[in-house]
């Protein structure tokens, strides 16, 4: 199969409004909320690949269901109820919103290719593939569309994918850092913008490896926070800097820091995967870079970045630093003043690095 794969439409420009497209046992709940679904870990996706040897949760599921829908709501923004807390971002409409948005940004980044690692190239075929922490499920949905013969596994904290997917892919409700007991391997794991979401990224890293087949590719797309320039447009006291700085201290106190990608070739050494590549983009705050591709990737940066804003800010602001809302919207503010500036070049950082499985 080819090593890319590219959505059916993406728009040139920003639109003006998103496009839509070892602890308690998990909670298993179908995306679309009406019939729940067997949790991740427990029976695999896949028709034929479920393992019954976990018995039937039956009469169970619906109580289940209704937990993990019982939405916290804190600062006026909902966030997952299963596991509370384990992710600082809302999972409300505007915030699905975002994310579908978000994707095309990732698009245009890696020039229309849903991944950079180069499976099926040596012949192998793909069979399974998992997408950890797959949010709405817009990449999983896509790569299905693209792939057909392969069996694609979301698994999210919150069931905020839709309720009409392509018949190769199915979500469930998982927690990554838990123990993953999946009965089949995956050919390909791919984990995308899960910095600030993982306490131990060595564990996931070691969990990753022993269910990779043979041969088979992990890959991270991820930012890097703070925020920097090349050159001296980003001063110390632009209020955008100052933000950028304590967002990353907040997610460093709470475990889970906004700048773990700089560690992941590191780890993934050490999680015994070979053949590590790491490629690096960037996100422009704005349109302020000349050539067109970056310009580009600048305007849907600066909207992701306007509808995103609050909604990284609040949980780690109020919760970990102790701020009131009524501080943090005073902040951001400036914050967006600072962003709508094409005089400041800053732009934040993009690892994408993939690894192998020896054979």
């Amino acid at each position: 199969m080819a090593d890319s794969a590219s959505p059916k439409a993406k728009p040139a420009s920003p639109p003006k409004s998103p496009p839509k497209s070892g602890a308690p046992s998990p909670q298993p709940v179908s995306p679309s909320g009406a019939a729940p679904a067997l949790e991740a870990g427990q029976l695999e996706a896949g028709g034929d690949d479920y393992d019954s040897v976990y018995g039937d949760v039956g009469s169970d599921t619906a109580s289940l269901a209704s937990s993990v829908l019982n939405y916290r709501q804190e600062n006026g923004r909902t966030y997952h109820a299963y596991k509370a807390g384990a992710y600082f971002m809302p999972n409300d409409e505007p915030e699905t919103g975002r994310l579908d948005l978000q994707h095309n940004l990732c698009l245009l980044t890696q020039d229309d290719r849903l991944f950079l690692s180069p499976i099926g190239k040596s012949g192998k075929p793909l069979k399974r593939v998992l997408d950890a922490g797959c949010g709405t499920g817009i990449w999983a949905i896509d790569f299905a569309d693209e792939n057909p013969d392969v069996s694609v596994c979301g698994v999210d904290l919150s069931p905020i994918q839709p309720a009409f997917v392509p018949p190769n892919v199915e979500f469930f409700v998982d927690d990554l850092e838990a123990d993953w007991t999946y009965a089949t391997p995956f050919d390909f794991i791919y984990m995308r913008l899960l910095t600030g979401s993982i306490l131990d990224w060595p564990k996931l890293f070691g969990q990753a490896f022993n269910h990779l087949t043979p041969g088979g590719y992990i890959e991270l797309f991820d930012t890097l926070n703070p925020l920097v320039a090349d050159d001296d447009t980003l001063t110390e006291d632009s209020a955008l800097l100052k933000w950028n700085r304590l967002l990353v201290e907040a997610s460093e106190k709470l475990g889970r820091p906004l700048n773990s990608c700089k560690n992941y070739k590191k780890q993934l050494t050490a999680a015994g995967l070979i053949n590590i590549v790491e490629t690096q983009f960037m996100w422009p705050m704005n349109t302020w870079p000349e050539d067109h591709k970056h310009k580009n990737v600048g305007a849907w940066s600066a909207e992701n970045f306007s509808q995103g804003v609050q909604a990284v800010s609040l949980m780690l602001f109020t919760n970990v630093l102790g701020w009131t809302k009524d501080q943090v919207e005073v902040l951001l503010v400036e914050v967006r003043k600072d962003v709508k500036n094409k005089g400041i070049h800053g732009y934040w950082p993009i690892h994408v690095v993939y690894a192998q499985k020896p054979e």
